[in-house]
């Protein structure tokens, strides 16, 4: 697993890079990193790891941005912020950005390894007040909204962390269409990400 660190906590990144291969038996590297938010798109697109994980509280542009931006550079790539308050509402702001899981900096990087390799399998890797604050915000745990049979396949899938191209290739769909229902899904469930899609599915008991 190739790991590159957008954060500009220089004593941070020295011990991620330093402990993580270690603890996590060689499995996880740090391959690059970079303290400068507006630079984490082009390190990103250069490098093309696993996974990126960016801190959301940096100067400006500021870790939001940077999550937007690696998106859009390399979409293969698994986006997961992090942070050092416990604030729910930041990584549900982080979410909307387009990250697909946070974790906090106070987790030691034994601890680490288990969300990264479940990220790197499609999991939305949420800690227990992130997932409560994402619920709350998409309805309390009601899906009110009548879905027919596909559309609750669709989201089952979503919510399971298959891929677009997994979907596409189940459904026998291409992968544009794949894209289209989604976006019609969210849409319909008045979400603006796969996770907080697959965080209403498993309040209301589709999983």
């Amino acid at each position: 697993m190739r790991i590159v660190l957008i954060d500009d906590h220089p004593l941070f990144v020295r011990g991620l890079e330093l402990l993580l291969p270690e603890v996590s038996g060689g499995r996880a590297t740090v391959v690059a990193s970079s303290g400068d938010a507006a630079s984490a798109a082009g390190l990103v697109r250069r490098t093309v790891p696993d996974v990126v994980l960016i801190d959301l509280h940096m100067p400006p542009p500021g870790g939001l941005r940077a999550i937007a931006a690696v998106r859009q550079a390399e979409p293969r790539s698994r986006v997961l912020a992090m942070s050092g308050d416990d604030d729910p509402a930041a990584a549900v702001e982080a979410l909307r950005a387009g990250a697909e899981g946070f974790l906090p900096k106070s987790s030691e990087p034994g601890d680490l390894v288990n969300p990264l390799l479940a990220a790197l399998d499609g999991w939305a890797v949420l800690p227990s007040p992130v997932l409560a604050a994402l619920i709350g915000a998409t309805g309390g745990g009601r899906l009110e909204i009548r879905l027919n049979d596909d559309e609750r396949d669709l989201l089952r899938m979503i919510a399971a962390g298959l891929s677009t191209v997994d979907i596409a290739a189940r459904l026998h769909l291409s992968e544009r269409t794949v894209k289209r229902q989604t976006a019609t899904l969210l849409r319909r469930l008045r979400v603006s990400s796969r996770t907080e899609a697959a965080a209403l599915a498993g309040s209301a008991g589709l999983l």
